[in-house]
């Protein structure tokens, strides 16, 4: 009796653990995805994010079970042309760019509208194919904060924006600007059903639900933490009558979506350290003609949706730079820092490898142009590439970089007929030079390996000649979100000139693995 009991109970928890093993986990992408929009257009959907100050810009994510996304395209490849953008005269515009994108399909079009301080305008890029695109880019003046794109029934089409104070406006019928005297405000305090102070609410994205009106805000209380704040109202120009829709783990900021069968999520991002913002999705139910957040107001580890499945290769790739037949430019995994000079860069110069070459002087690796990024992910992740550095000439710096405002990277400095492998240490906001290694070699290999951990939030870095034996070098860099880049950190391939112009680094490949392993002895 007591060997079927423990057999029972043994086919019992295998069974529990597979079915736990089977459910979506939160965060449902543990990788900086903020500000997240979301529409379903049959059994598929999509979202937009921000990337602020990359290019290509204004991502679009494609799902088939709101779990696992895959990056498909993005609505622009040039925001703005302008020397914040590009780098030039020592300006830039890190942590500014676009920010929060509102998505939205009507009428057999996708819509998806950005403002930005540095362009100075709202942006509405509209196409019929979402995918493959083209997509048609119109502007205005102002730039409407954090606003929402609403297509109401009637056929007018309106942008809620604003902080604290929540305002109003209808758009023309040919997206050009706005309609002259419709601008109202709509909400005087939005801030209120979370207590003032703080974070006045921000993030607007509005619904339409059997007839009703459902404003999602974002607040940050004094004191307490990021939370949701709904309004809703009969009419969309009010009353509006609002409360705290969800306070758990700072998780906030976003708005609904259903599925096909009818059942209701909230998807929202919460702030985790230097891996940056990361999305949740939260199960909605209505109650009294409100979404109710959450499972008892709490936001669950699992959820009753398909198992998440690895971020590579939907959101982050391993790339051998090999052109691909109908290929003409990069994965969409990856972006530029700023606004790249398509002259100086090149995958077909030599098959199988990308090629960087420099056209000015730099005298500081955050301003130098044409640095390829991609996101890192958590909770560990590494990144490896090899470079040829045959071509480099005297002042030229090329590696891997780790790119935040507080950044670390690994390269080689040519100086004369000499070469170094230099470890770069800006964990204080300074950069450091933390090592210093000469040597002969005309190839090199290099490695960050990413812990985030329970907001660890280090990475070290590597190099080797063979890609096999690893030697770590310089210090451990200790990551932190900043504001002044407002994003989390990246890797990143990088080389500029501090002396010539017209050197070239090769890089035959780039690959990220979500695993670390056991680090070798160091310098």
């Amino acid at each position: 009796m007591i060997r079927k009991l423990i057999f029972v109970f043994a086919v019992f928890f295998v069974q529990a653990l597979d079915a736990q093993q089977n459910l979506a986990r939160n965060p449902i992408l543990y990788a900086d995805v903020p500000d997240m929009s979301m529409v379903r257009v049959g059994d598929t959907y999509y979202m937009s994010s921000t990337t602020m100050h990359m290019s290509p810009g204004l991502p679009i994510m494609k799902s088939n079970d709101l779990v696992n996304w895959k990056l498909v395209s993005y609505a622009y490849d040039t925001l703005v042309s302008n020397d914040e953008m590009n780098l030039n005269n020592g300006k830039s515009t890190y942590g500014r760019g676009s920010w929060a994108s509102s998505l939205r399909y009507h009428n057999g079009t996708y819509y998806v509208s950005t403002f930005a301080a540095t362009s100075g305008k709202t942006h509405i890029y509209s196409t019929k194919d979402i995918e493959k695109g083209p997509w048609k880019a119109q502007s205005f003046k102002p730039s409407y904060h954090d606003h929402s794109l609403f297509f109401d029934d009637d056929g007018k089409v309106y942008l809620i924006w604003g902080a604290g104070k929540l305002s109003i406006v209808e758009l023309k019928d040919d997206f050009s600007g706005v309609k002259t005297g419709t601008e109202q405000v709509l909400i005087e305090n939005a801030s209120a059903p979370s207590g003032n102070g703080g974070l006045a609410a921000e993030g607007s994205q509005l619904f339409k639900v059997n007839g009703k009106y459902y404003l999602f805000n974002i607040t940050w209380p004094r004191g307490g933490m990021r939370t949701v704040v709904i309004h809703r109202a009969d009419k969309i120009t009010g009353p509006w009558e609002g409360r705290i829709g969800l306070q758990d783990l700072g998780v906030a900021q976003g708005g609904l979506i259903n599925t096909p069968k009818g059942e209701w999520y909230a998807y929202l991002f919460r702030d985790n350290g230097a891996v940056g913002r990361i999305p949740y999705l939260v199960p909605v139910k209505w109650e009294d003609g409100w979404p109710v957040l959450g499972v008892n107001g709490k936001v669950p580890e699992t959820l009753d949706l398909p198992a998440n499945k690895s971020l590579i290769p939907g959101i982050i790739a391993s790339d051998e730079f090999t052109l691909k037949k109908g290929q003409t430019t990069l994965p969409q995994v990856w972006q530029w820092n700023h606004n790249p000079d398509n002259r100086l860069w090149s995958l077909s110069q030599r098959k199988g490898f990308l090629r960087l070459t420099t056209g000015r002087l730099d005298t500081s690796f955050l301003l130098a142009r044409n640095t390829l990024t991609q996101r890192t992910i958590g909770p560990v992740c590494s990144g490896s590439t090899m470079l040829d550095i045959s071509n480099m000439k005297d002042g030229d710096f090329a590696g891997l970089c780790l790119l935040q405002k507080n950044y670390g990277l690994v390269g080689v400095r040519v100086e004369g007929d000499k070469k170094s492998v230099v470890m770069i240490n800006a964990t204080a906001g300074k950069p450091i030079e933390a090592a210093v290694v000469p040597f002969i070699e005309k190839a090199i290999y290099f490695k960050a390996e990413c812990d985030f951990t329970n907001k660890k939030d280090v990475a070290d870095f590597f190099y080797s000649f063979d890609g096999k034996d690893w030697k770590t070098i310089g210090t451990q860099l200790k990551m932190s979100y900043t504001l002044p880049h407002f994003m989390g950190y990246r890797f990143g391939l990088f080389n500029y000139a501090t002396k010539n112009t017209g050197g070239f680094a090769d890089f035959d490949f780039f690959r990220i693995s979500d695993q670390i392993i056991n680090k070798s002895p160091g310098l």
